[in-house]
């Protein structure tokens, strides 16, 4: 198996969606998590662009160890001069520098011809080359650059001491077919690519980053630089998680990585969080509907054998299993899959009673609960919980420490709380965790306006860990943590023990 170095942008190229800028400590925080992931090269930013980011750079670097820390330069003195110097902590360092290769850049963004290009990217490669070992050229818009022209500058800075030669779609403008002749074009026509590594850097303004990446490394290339959840500026860039379980997907490719895949899910949820970048629900792996299977004839084929749908193990990148979404689109088979794991088991006459109401229920609603089905069986639990919220008080506003006041009855008994946290919900929580004294995560946490106006509901779905099960609660109230509070206790009120 032929292994491919995963190089992680998140920090850097990732950083650059507007708004979704990380401080020092979470940007740690995630390397930490990319370095036990085994990510290869964590790029940690762009030092000169900023004091933070310089001071980004250096702290990742005194906070990992395995992976080696790049910093990006434009082909600039001053530039290679500051990315050297935030790197002077790292146990293995890159400078990753370059300049615009295409006649698009070179005409209209450096005013400028080939020749001079050419001569500026030989000299910044032999100044990086004099401050550190490992040297990363990148040839911007490369995708748009003539391959006969590439070849020249791959080759000169290749001769001038790059380690590494990055081939950047920048513009996400490549078809797979194309950008993977021209990855076997560079590897047959530069005489010392044998002498460095070729990677690709692709974006996805086209919806075709993975593919473009795959096709590169069909043809030779052997780094791909990626994002977490595929984040990015403009479209984004290729997303780690899908690049690496396409290798794993494949076997008979011949490619692997040292990517430890059931730590995606989590790491993905880290990122979102940490970015306030919310992953889309059809994302691929790691997507909220990426494991959720909602037609009847597919429900029917997963529950005989998952095989028939899934060609990932949802366990295999840490998710704990796939999804049975009832709609009027369910099957029987999906029905009686939720009525026995609600503990409940019908044949006959009674399934078919119970799926023709449900069919009708399912017209009219958007989500089926198992409230709804444990209703739709001439069950009632769900009328008598096991907790119950009697009543939430809440302080919480600009220079005040939130805190939260609850009262619940449990098994027929009362019981008070009184908490404060990162803000009201957070706070609420805690102060039902006290009384419970259970360990749960909670895993996803979704607001959603059922009704336009200042005055609209709230609903609220909550997704919970409980000893490595997942569950699911809902809520739905004017006042949006009431609507949390209830939603997190009609999830613990799912609890098999």
């Amino acid at each position: 198996m032929q292994n491919i170095i995963i190089f992680d942008t998140t920090l850097r190229d990732g950083e650059q969606v507007p708004g979704c800028q990380l401080n020092t400590t979470e940007k740690i925080q995630i390397a930490k998590a990319l370095e036990e992931i085994g990510v290869d090269v964590i790029e940690a930013g762009f030092p000169v662009s900023s004091p933070g980011d310089f001071n980004s750079v250096m702290e990742v670097s005194k906070a990992v160890s395995e992976p080696i820390i790049c910093a990006l330069t434009r082909g600039v003195k001053n530039d290679i001069d500051v990315a050297a110097e935030s790197l002077k902590y790292a146990k293995r360092k890159r400078i990753h520098t370059g300049i615009g290769t295409s006649d698009f850049h070179i005409r209209y963004k450096f005013n400028s011809n080939r020749e001079e290009i050419l001569e500026r990217a030989i000299a910044a490669t032999k100044y990086a080359k004099s401050l550190v070992e490992d040297v990363e050229f990148y040839c911007e818009d490369a995708g748009r650059t003539d391959n006969a022209y590439l070849a020249r500058v791959v080759e000169a800075v290749i001769k001038a001491g790059a380690t590494v030669v990055n081939i950047p779609d920048t513009t996400g403008y490549c078809l797979p077919e194309q950008f993977g002749e021209k990855i076997a074009y560079l590897k047959n026509n530069v005489q010392n690519i044998d002498k460095a590594i070729l990677a690709v850097h692709c974006h996805n303004d086209l919806g075709l980053a993975t593919a473009n990446t795959m096709a590169a490394i069909q043809n030779g290339a052997l780094q791909v630089e990626t994002t977490i959840n595929g984040i990015g500026e403009r479209a984004g860039n290729t997303a780690m998680e899908e690049i690496v379980m396409i290798c794993k997907s494949h076997p008979y490719l011949g490619y692997s990585t040292r990517i430890k895949t059931p730590k995606i899910y989590a790491l993905s949820r880290t990122v979102s969080n940490l970015m306030n970048m919310p992953i889309q629900h059809n994302k691929a792996i790691v997507g909220r509907n990426a494991f959720a299977h909602s037609s009847g004839i597919h429900q029917d084929g997963v529950l005989k054998n998952k095989d028939s749908y899934e060609i990932i193990d949802p366990k295999d990148v840490g998710i704990e299993e796939n999804s049975i979404l009832l709609t009027a689109r369910s099957g029987r088979a999906a029905l009686k899959h939720r009525l026995s794991i609600l503990g409940i088991n019908v044949e006959g006459e009674r399934l078919d009673s119970i799926y023709e109401n449900f069919l009708k229920l399912a017209d009219k609603k958007r989500e089926i609960s198992d409230d709804d089905i444990l209703m739709l069986a001439g069950v009632q639990h769900a009328k008598n919980p096991k907790i119950k919220l009697n009543y939430l008080k809440v302080t919480s506003g600009k220079e005040v420490v939130p805190e939260a006041e609850i009262g619940i009855t449990m098994s027929g008994k009362e019981y008070e709380a009184k908490a404060s946290g990162n803000g009201p919900v957070d706070a609420a929580i805690k102060a039902l965790k006290q009384i419970l004294k259970k360990k749960m995560v909670l895993q996803e946490f979704v607001i959603q306006s059922i009704n336009r106006g200042s005055d609209d509901i709230g609903k609220v779905h909550m997704q919970l860990l409980y000893e490595d099960k997942i569950y699911y609660g809902f809520g739905a109230n004017t006042d949006i943590v009431v609507a949390s509070l209830e939603a997190y206790i009609d999830a613990i009120n799912k609890f098999k023990s």
